[in-house]
C-alpha cells in the first residue's frame, strides 16, 4: 500500500538495513549485557577489557588511544571506562616511556582471572545468539568487515 505523504525510501521496515541492524544489534546487546552482570561489567568495560587481554597475549604494548581505535570506542569514553576498570583493580594506566602524552594499559593478575571467565560467558551467548544462521555466520562476519573497512570513522575521533 502506497501512501500519499510518504518519505520512506521503503515500503516495509523490513526493506531497511539500518533499521534491521538496530534492531539485531539492540537484541544481541540486551543478551551480552544479561551474561555480563554475573562479572560486574558492562558491555564497554568487557570490550576494552578483552581488546587489551587480546594485545597482551601477542606481547603488545597497548595505549589508550590505540585501545580506543581498536574496539571504535571514542577516546574520551575509552579513558572514562579505564578509570572505572583501574578502580576495579582490572588495569594498570601508567605514563608512556617515550611519549609523556600517552598512557600505557597493564591488565592485572585479577584482570586475566575476570575477563578469561567472561570471554567464555561471552562467546557461549554469542553462539547461542548466532547459531540460527549455522553456515551462513562466516557470511555474515565477511559482509560485517566489508562495512567495517569501508565506514572508517574520521582520525579526528581518534587523536
Amino acid at each position: 500500500m502506497k501512501l500519499e505523504d510518504n518519505t520512506f525510501s521503503v515500503e516495509r521496515a523490513e526493506d531497511s538495513s539500518g533499521f534491521l541492524l538496530w534492531q539485531v544489534t539492540t537484541i544481541w546487546q540486551r543478551k551480552i549485557k544479561r551474561s555480563l552482570e554475573q562479572y560486574d561489567l558492562t558491555h564497554s568495560q568487557y570490550v576494552l577489557l578483552t581488546s587489551l587481554y587480546w594485545f597482551k597475549l601477542y606481547h603488545q604494548e597497548v595505549t589508550q588511544i590505540v585501545l580506543s581505535g581498536y574496539a571504535k570506542i571514542d577516546p574520551m569514553t575509552t579513558s572514562t571506562v579505564l578509570k572505572t576498570l583501574e578502580k576495579k583493580g582490572f588495569i594498570r594506566r601508567q605514563e608512556h616511556s617515550t611519549d609523556t602524552r600517552a598512557k600505557k594499559i597493564d591488565i592485572t593478575e585479577q584482570g586475566k582471572e575476570l575477563i578469561k571467565k567472561a570471554i567464555v560467558t561471552v562467546e557461549t551467548t554469542d553462539k547461542e545468539f548466532f547459531s540460527s544462521l549455522s553456515s551462513k555466520t562466516k557470511t555474515l562476519n565477511e559482509l560485517l568487515i566489508m562495512l567495517i573497512k569501508n565506514n572508517k570513522l574520521p582520525l579526528k575521533h581518534f587523536d
